[in-house]
């Protein structure tokens, strides 16, 4: 397995991260804190960085401001969604399912979704190809 480094952004111009080893150990903590003193955060509705990433999968922490919403277009790919913080409302199927920290939603491909903050939250996604 090759070792992946994810390059600096406008974003996040300090530099390169690791997102993809072998074994990869993620400081959850400290992505939290990286993102909400981005200006995305200060400035919108909601920020994210992706924190693992190969061929097969890809695990994403996604902070929410209250009403904060995240909508797919193409829902080709198995998805997990982990509250880890908060509250949201994942709109799937015709029905809303609401999911409070320490729960996880998971939806089948080809499954269109729009996932709500009910309060603000945090929320870790992982998405399988």
């Amino acid at each position: 397995m090759e070792h992946t480094a994810l390059d600096a952004t406008h974003n996040r111009p300090e530099g390169d991260r690791q997102i993809n080893s072998p074994v990869l150990s993620i400081d959850i903590s400290s992505y939290v804190e990286q993102i909400k003193n981005e200006t995305a955060w200060q400035e919108g509705d909601k920020n994210a960085i992706t924190v693992f990433k190969s061929d097969k999968m890809r695990i994403v922490l996604v902070a929410l401001h209250k009403k904060a919403e995240i909508q797919t277009a193409r829902p080709e790919n198995v998805l997990s969604i982990q509250v880890l913080k908060g509250k949201i409302g994942v709109i799937a199927d015709v029905k809303q399912t609401d999911a409070d920290k320490g729960q996880i939603i998971a939806l089948h491909d080809k499954v269109p979704y729009k996932i709500k903050a009910l309060k603000k939250s945090l929320i870790l996604l992982t998405v399988v190809e």
